[in-house]
């Protein structure tokens, strides 16, 4: 909860300079480092490793995770602390358990990327890793999975819903960042102020493949109650698997691990998916 009070204090001195100065506010670095926990590099070398250079000239860090006939192919958003290097364990958990061939990569910003993270840069990184992941892969880019999880479930709807997906999977995530903000201070209009939107709840109504999505019931950063508005505006088919008990950081359930096998089976037997 320190954490939570914590952007609190932030987003309040980035709400004021929003406010006075708009887009020319000296705050508003300010909001984005309360998005955006981004961390020195602390990654160590790896086989996995892999480069890739974004369109407007950004050097992007990632890892990928190779799978002989893989089930899947799976472009992993990570969330808005930690990196590569961190996430990796994760994604090299999915390729294990679900045979898949996964990427996990860093945003701008983040480990060994460069540049300064904001949501338009963010969504311009996923769509680069993706480029890269279908390349290597042999797919075109609307057959890979999309899997996002808390700040990356809005980079990966925002693909699925602009350029289509086989599968979308969304793990703790949002309806919109200003929704979340408004749970935990609705007082500073967090829907006027911010910049930083990440709106997911409109952007998936665009998105007509399937979806699972999971999510904590004690969810103290993200409330569940966020998740499931942005379940129900999801027009396609779908699935939601709710983790009692579980918190912002906890490790999705066994229930969960089923269905996802279950969705990956189903995605392989089926014809994908894109937006409208």
């Amino acid at each position: 909860m320190k954490r939570v009070a914590y952007l609190c204090l932030l987003f309040t001195l980035a709400a004021v300079g929003c406010a006075s100065m708009g887009a020319f506010s000296p705050l508003l670095p300010v909001e984005r480092s309360a998005i955006y926990q981004t961390v020195p590099n602390d990654a160590t070398a790896s086989l996995n490793d892999i480069f890739f250079t974004t369109d407007d000239g950004i050097k992007l860090h990632g890892r990928f995770f190779d799978c002989p006939k893989p089930k899947a192919v799976i472009l992993y958003c990570h969330g808005n602390a930690g990196t590569v290097e961190s996430w990796s364990l994760a994604a090299s958990e999915l390729q294990q358990s679900q045979q898949c061939a996964v990427l996990v990569f860093d945003y701008r910003g983040y480990g060994k990327s460069e540049g300064t993270p904001s949501e338009a840069g963010l969504f311009r990184d996923a769509r680069t890793a993706r480029r890269w992941l279908a390349k290597r892969t042999g797919l075109q880019e609307k057959d890979i999975v999309l899997l996002g999880r808390s700040l990356g479930g809005g980079v990966a709807v925002e693909l699925a819903a602009k350029d289509g997906a086989r599968g979308l999977i969304l793990q703790n995530t949002f309806s919109s960042l200003p929704d979340v903000a408004a749970y935990h201070v609705p007082w500073l209009l967090p829907h006027w102020m911010m910049t930083q939107r990440f709106d997911s709840i409109e952007k998936i109504q665009h998105y007509r493949g399937p979806l699972l999505q999971c999510h904590g019931d004690k969810d103290r950063l993200i409330p569940i109650k966020l998740a499931r508005n942005l379940f129900d505006e999801a027009p396609g088919e779908k699935h939601f698997i709710t983790i009692p008990g579980g918190d912002h950081n906890d490790p999705p359930n066994d229930a969960y691990q089923k269905a996802l096998r279950e969705f990956l089976a189903s995605l392989s037997a089926g014809n994908g998916s894109t937006s409208e």
